[in-house]
């Protein structure tokens, strides 16, 4: 009988390889020890002894070359690098919110959703390239779709095809699809919420994240704003429009401005006061900014 083939998706716009190039030999890392089911490149809880071999796993460019297995590549012609027991994969989970208010642009063509989905369909190209496993959750009216982390390249093309086709909805419940995320992950490892966090109760957020704390998940959350959130534009006369059935106000930039930035600013302190008392990351990012550097950043910091 032939195998069955599982379709795989075709290629989401939001995939730049040529661009994602640039980051090659830049890796996704944990902060601290994570837990894997595998043999991988990266510091595990479970304590074996680190003279322990366990399994070879094909060298990738950039790699340290005190790694190689100068024996098994003067035999076989192809780089091997020796595993030991208390390396494992990484498991890291993209939590994206798709409410309308991640729909604002402002007078500029990228919306903040735009920019989430090149920023995390390239995060999860960069880790399906080092081979660990990324998942999916998005969230609008609750947890409305999941991928549990794999690293199957056709599973991962079919979470970037997830990816493109996001829909916001006019409201989301952050803290109730972050609990039913909680219930669904079985492997602690690291979760990174990417979101504008315009929600009516942080603290119900923050206390949803500290379960995953409390079971020595590491988190990051990328605060995602856009230039005109920060600051209002220039002008006589706006409308202003709720995204989330908020209304609409007419009035004078002047009239506001001051008022509106300092609000804006106490909104961003209590998300990042929030992410660091939990014991998040906690990243505040631009759409001004490309989304590769961002990344390019972000990873930098990680590598230390």
């Amino acid at each position: 009988m032939p195998a069955k083939v599982s379709p795989i998706a075709p290629a989401s716009r939001f995939l730049d390889l040529a661009s994602l190039a640039t980051l090659r030999g830049m890796r996704f890392a944990p902060r601290g020890r994570i837990e894997g089911h595998y043999a991988g490149r990266h510091r595990s809880h479970q304590r074996g002894g680190a003279s322990e071999f366990a399994d070879y796993r094909e060298y990738s460019a950039g790699e340290d070359l005190r790694r190689l297995d100068w024996k098994v590549l003067a035999r076989t012609g192809r780089p091997y690098v020796r595993l030991y027991q208390d390396e494992t994969d990484l498991s890291c989970t993209l939590l994206l919110d798709a409410s309308s208010s991640m729909t604002f642009g402002g007078r500029a063509a990228t919306t903040k959703l735009d920019y989430v989905q090149w920023l995390s369909t390239a995060i999860s190209q960069l880790i399906r390239d080092q081979r660990d496993r990324v998942g999916l959750g998005v969230i609008a009216d609750g947890l409305t779709d999941f991928f549990p982390p794999t690293g199957l390249p056709s599973q991962i093309a079919q979470l970037q095809a997830a990816i493109e086709a996001l829909q916001c909805k006019p409201q989301s419940d952050l803290a109730s699809g972050l609990r039913e995320l909680f219930g669904r992950l079985t492997r602690r490892g690291v979760l990174m919420v990417i979101s504008d966090f315009l929600v009516d109760d942080l603290d119900a957020v923050f206390s949803a994240l500290r379960l995953f704390r409390h079971n020595r998940w590491e988190i990051s959350l990328l605060h995602i704003v856009h230039p005109e959130e920060e600051r209002l534009p220039e002008g006589l006369a706006y409308r202003f429009e709720g995204l989330e059935n908020d209304g609409i106000v007419a009035c004078s930039p002047a009239e506001v401005k001051v008022a509106y930035e300092r609000a804006f600013e106490a909104h961003a302190s209590a998300v990042r006061g929030g992410a660091l008392a939990t014991g998040c990351e906690y990243w505040r990012i631009s759409t001004a900014m490309p989304y590769l550097q961002t990344l390019g950043r972000f990873l930098i910091d990680r590598n230390g």
